[in-house]
């Protein structure tokens, strides 16, 4: 247990910087109002009920408060049982865990997820998120890359 000591600071640091971003927004941001950053970058203030992209909107927040508890402690069950050699897994497992922490922070305070980058284009926009959200997709990208690595190295070992 020792040994995630460094990730739950990771973890933690990950939520931190999160709610300072989203502190940020809420008071220096007006709602619905995009300002560019780049042609394909804004900042656009708005409040998400749901989870990812919107998705269980009807939910509630105590429903979706005891899913995103449920997940975290799959994450951290899971992290726990990686090899201490995978450290790009154990690093994406922290930053899923801290960016799933972030986002119940603003669930359990205010009843909604604050987003504020959308990604688009002059037909098209993504869906409006937050840092939290970009760590939970970075982790889980470095999560699937590790084991895509051991797969290959496993493979390359049953060839010699």
């Amino acid at each position: 247990m020792r040994r995630l000591v460094p990730h739950a600071a990771v973890a933690l640091a990950a939520a931190g910087l999160d709610q300072w971003v989203k502190h940020l927004v809420e008071t220096q941001l007006a709602m619905h109002v995009p300002v560019p950053v780049l042609p394909f970058l804004a900042l656009f203030r708005t409040h998400n009920t749901g989870i990812a992209f919107s998705m269980l909107d009807g939910f509630g927040s105590v429903t979706l408060i005891a899913v995103t508890l449920a997940v975290i402690g799959l994450v951290v069950y899971i992290a726990a049982r990686t090899d201490p050699s995978q450290r790009m897994a154990r690093f994406g497992f922290a930053l899923i865990v801290g960016g799933a922490l972030g986002n119940l922070v603003d669930r359990v305070w205010h009843g909604y997820v604050v987003d504020y980058v959308l990604f688009h284009l002059p037909s098209w926009s993504f869906a409006v998120f937050n840092l939290a959200d970009a760590f939970i997709t970075v982790g889980a990208a470095l999560v699937v890359l590790e084991e895509l690595l051991v797969w290959r190295r496993s493979r390359r070992k049953g060839r010699d």
